[in-house]
């Protein structure tokens, strides 16, 4: 095994580990091929739905408002750019 593979250890009842091996042949495909496959793809959804956000029709006209807005930096943004500003300077 090289250093960029990982093992990973899975207990089944012995009629999910059959229901697997069948579906696994009937695709032609190794067990752990198609275990690897699956839990990808399923990994895949769940990462998937969790970076996604969806917003309302009024939260979306807010945020669309928002990013229409001109910029204006609070006082606490103002002086942190002062800060940059001079130690760019020294």
């Amino acid at each position: 095994m090289t250093a960029t593979t990982a093992r990973l250890d899975l207990r089944l009842d012995t009629r999910d580990k059959g229901r697997i091996a069948r579906a696994a042949a009937l695709r032609g495909m190794a067990i752990s091929a198609f275990v690897r496959d699956a839990v990808l793809r399923e990994a895949d959804t769940a990462l998937a739905a969790e970076s996604i956000v969806t917003l309302s029709p009024e939260e979306s006209r807010h945020f669309l408002a928002a990013l229409d807005a001109p910029f204006t930096p609070n006082e606490r943004l103002q002086k942190a750019m002062q800060d940059a500003a001079q130690v760019v300077r020294a």
